[in-house]
């Protein structure tokens, strides 16, 4: 069973946005500049392997860019193949953790998911504290991206130490996940996994390309010591990783793999989310 945590369904007005100029420069095409319908992301999904996704809101400071509406539309139409995470407004604190209410209790949310870039604000501001203490009442995981923003904004607000850092130590029983590794950060970031338990990272934003070494070996002896891998599935990139060979460039090296990368993967993906296990079809 594979998870992709970190998933959107792009509507017009998100594929439109302005800051989202670099990414269309980087990979241009269908994804990059039009809005599909659900069916492409589910028959994404398939070519892929992914049995379910979790699908994201996205909330900036001019109001809701994919709403959790939308969200909950697509999750009740297609209720075996997508999860809800909900996305609020950090500027009203009190709405938005009613709002994360509702949607957790009502409409079947598993997260919450808030870009520090999006808003300007590193996870360690004072307006995020009260959806920590929601989300560790309701049992669910705050999402975040640590590491540089690619759209059009800000990057500092994802630096892991000092912002996160904080967070990881001030409320222990929240479960964070860090969404595209922390890069160029990756050393305060898995500094982080090491020291918190509560802290886990996912990759999607290496866009297919091998795990740095350094986090291999970080999670390869993880995995031994606790029989569970840490970092989680996603889209592009699923357990499969390679060492990068050293000079001379000639020389070749045998790739560096986590065994059964993906399986234990998917299996912290489920715990993470609280996703009960369904078998294979």
């Amino acid at each position: 069973m594979i998870i992709d945590a970190w998933m959107q369904h792009p509507n017009p007005a998100w594929i439109g946005n302005p800051m989202f100029d670099s990414l269309r420069r980087w990979r241009p095409g269908k994804w990059s500049e039009t809005a599909p319908p659900i069916g492409d992301t589910l028959a994404e999904m398939d070519r892929a392997g992914v049995s379910v996704g979790m699908l994201c809101g996205w909330h900036g400071p001019g109001g809701p860019m994919i709403s959790n509406d939308e969200v909950a539309q697509h999750c009740r139409a297609h209720p075996d193949r997508f999860v809800g995470i909900a996305s609020v407004d950090l500027f009203r604190p009190m709405d938005a953790v009613r709002e994360l209410r509702l949607r957790v209790k009502r409409d079947g949310f598993k997260g919450l998911r808030v870009l520090p870039w999006v808003w300007g604000l590193p996870p360690d501001d004072r307006r995020y504290y009260p959806l920590f203490a929601e989300c560790c009442e309701l049992d669910i995981p705050f999402c975040t991206q640590v590491g540089h923003a690619g759209p059009l904004r800000e990057s500092e607000p994802g630096r892991p130490i000092p912002y996160l850092d904080r967070v990881a130590l001030e409320f222990p029983e929240l479960r964070i996940l860090g969404g595209h590794i922390g890069v160029p950060w990756l050393g305060e970031m898995l500094s982080l996994v090491m020291k918190y338990p509560n802290v886990f990272i996912e990759h999607v934003g290496l866009q297919g390309q091998p795990l740095p070494a350094r986090a291999c070996r970080l999670h390869a002896r993880q995995q031994k010591a606790s029989g569970s891998l840490r970092i989680q599935p996603s889209l592009l990139a699923r357990g499969r990783v390679h060492r990068r060979p050293r000079r001379p460039p000639t020389r070749r090296r045998r790739p560096f793999r986590i065994p059964d990368g993906q399986r234990a993967a998917s299996v912290q993906a489920r715990l993470i989310f609280r996703i009960p296990e369904t078998p294979e079809p």
